[in-house]
């Protein structure tokens, strides 16, 4: 669990960093982030960058086509070949995953912390004695 709760916090810093520098460059540094988050997603949301860079594969860069290349090991792209408005789609979409990540994670602790508390047995006998002492007590 605390593996896990260190690759969310990593991949919010990394998200952040990659808004925090939303200017015209983009560095080797800034690159490797946007590559290290996405690696690090689930498959469902690769597709959707997948599908992101898809879209976008008709753009051309210096008079060349921007490729995506496909092997046993995955489909690989070359970052710092795509033009900047396709690294901001993608750093947007990057933000988008990160938000809805944390907003589940929320959830989820919410749900389990009513969970916990109204429906464990122990604590059900607890909350029932601790209401009828303050009823008697009125």
């Amino acid at each position: 669990m605390q593996t896990e709760q260190q690759t969310q916090t990593q991949t919010q810093q990394q998200t952040q960093l990659c808004m925090d520098k939303m200017d015209d460059s983009f560095d080797a540094n800034e690159l490797s982030v946007i590559r290290d988050s996405i690696e690090i997603m689930p498959k469902f949301n690769q597709i959707e960058i997948l599908r992101i860079l898809h879209s976008c594969k008709d753009v051309t860069l210096n008079g060349k086509d921007v490729t995506l290349n496909e092997n046993k090991y995955g489909i690989h792209i070359n970052l710092s070949e795509l033009d900047k408005s396709i690294i901001e789609k993608l750093k947007v979409y990057i933000h988008y995953v990160s938000t809805q990540e944390i907003n589940l994670n929320n959830q989820e602790k919410e749900k389990e912390d009513c969970l916990n508390i109204y429906f464990t047995k122990g604590n059900k006998d607890n909350l029932e004695k601790n209401s009828n002492v303050s009823a008697s007590e009125t």
